[in-house]
């Protein structure tokens, strides 16, 4: 049993950790870190995940971005502590934060198709990430139905 509640300051470095743990060095390197420069990660959304000894078991951020004009939600970086995979552990923490999401109306994520086509993302045509992204990384999901019919063009800062 977890307890899942919104990231706090005082968790920041711990969650920090935990990516550091779980991602290749030289995260920050990517991409999708170049969007979240200087942009607040979305609080509302941005979960943890503790045992009951208190113990940090996995994280999530969201970060508003903008698709062409249109607002949307990345989803990321999402991690589960070695010793916790498998357990279904990053699933919830998915479903839990997206339950949350109601003031949005699509997310997106790079990622492995595989594994988030069952919480119902799928490959975004017409969506550029800033190089280097593989094209077939980048997937969306709509949180109200249609939202990203003729949604397009390249994804930039929330701020810019």
């Amino acid at each position: 049993m977890y307890e899942l509640r919104r990231e706090r300051y005082a968790d920041i470095w711990e969650v920090e950790a935990l990516f550091d743990l779980c991602f290749a060095p030289g995260r920050e390197a990517l991409s999708s870190y170049r969007l979240r420069d200087g942009v607040a990660p979305v609080a509302d959304l941005s979960l943890v995940a503790r045992d009951p000894h208190g113990i940090l078991a996995g994280a999530v951020r969201y970060w508003p971005v903008r698709v062409g004009d249109a607002p949307a939600l990345l989803l990321g970086p999402i991690a589960v502590h070695p010793t916790r995979q498998g357990e279904g552990l990053g699933g919830l923490l998915i479903e839990e934060s997206l339950g949350r999401a109601a003031d949005w109306d699509r997310v997106m994520l790079v990622g492995d198709a595989p594994y988030y086509s069952r919480f119902g993302f799928r490959r975004l045509d017409g969506v550029e990430m800033p190089p280097p992204t593989n094209p077939d990384r980048v997937l969306g999901r709509e949180i109200v139905s249609g939202s990203w019919k003729d949604v397009t063009g390249l994804v930039r800062r929330w701020s810019a």
